[in-house]
């Protein structure tokens, strides 16, 4: 009994994290909101289910590495403050890591939703 309340504990400390991202990053609620318009054309499209497991992995890497983000642009804050040249390199790269992440996301989903997309304006 004392390792499910471990882990409903954990899963609300989850949650709690995750209710943070999306009240004070502006950039995590944009790409919830990428997210859920890809997950209606996951819905809506006919794709095979590597398409849509390719598509799930990239909505979850991206916002994955947004929370990364902003966990080390906290940090760099507390550690050292902005000032310092290398906080702001150290940023830099962190979100350098996401738009990388984000830009592959979407070449893959136009890569996928095309076709399908294209086949539904020739009707």
């Amino acid at each position: 009994m004392k390792s499910l309340k471990a882990l409903t504990k954990s899963f609300n400390h989850a949650w709690q994290g995750l209710l943070i991202a999306f009240k004070e990053e502006q950039s995590f609620r944009y790409q919830l909101i990428a997210a859920l318009v890809v997950a209606i054309l996951l819905i809506a499209l006919p794709l095979e289910r590597w398409e849509r497991a390719l598509l799930i992995l990239c909505i979850g890497g991206v916002l994955v590495l947004e929370l990364l983000n902003s966990i080390i642009e906290r940090f760099v804050d507390i550690v050292k403050p902005r000032v310092h040249e290398y906080a702001r390199i150290v940023k830099d790269l962190s979100a350098a890591a996401v738009l990388v992440m984000a830009i592959t996301a979407v070449i893959l989903a136009i890569i996928i939703f095309w076709p399908h997309i294209y086949l539904l304006g020739s009707l």
